[in-house]
């Protein structure tokens, strides 16, 4: 098995313990594949909802520039959500992302 599939088996499992049990595996595996090498960094690979900082970079990198969103509120109000709903210890970015697109109903 790959380093890849490690990861995708590990972020479905993210999925599972998040409540998700439909897990859409094209979906997830764009996501994974458009976050580069960054998802095996221990750093990168994770979001902190507790860093505002952290958060206005998910917004701006991802929900603005990869998908074109312009809505702040619509933006801010998923970001929230997905915090709340996924509440782990280490979120891991390409699960967060994907519950981001699910959360407002986008596809990459």
């Amino acid at each position: 098995m790959s380093k890849f599939d490690e990861m995708m088996v590990k972020y479905q499992g993210a999925l599972k313990s998040a409540g998700k049990s439909a897990v859409d595996a094209d979906q997830l595996t764009k996501v994974a594949k458009g976050l580069g090498p960054s998802i095996y960094l221990k750093d990168a690979s994770l979001v902190s909802c507790t860093d505002q900082a952290e958060l206005d970079r998910v917004k701006v990198n991802f929900l603005t520039k990869k998908l074109g969103m312009t809505d702040n509120a619509a933006m801010d109000a998923a970001i929230k959500s997905v915090c709340a709903e996924y509440d782990a210890n280490q979120r891991l970015r390409a699960v967060f992302y994907y519950m981001l697109l699910q959360k407002l109903g986008k596809t990459l």
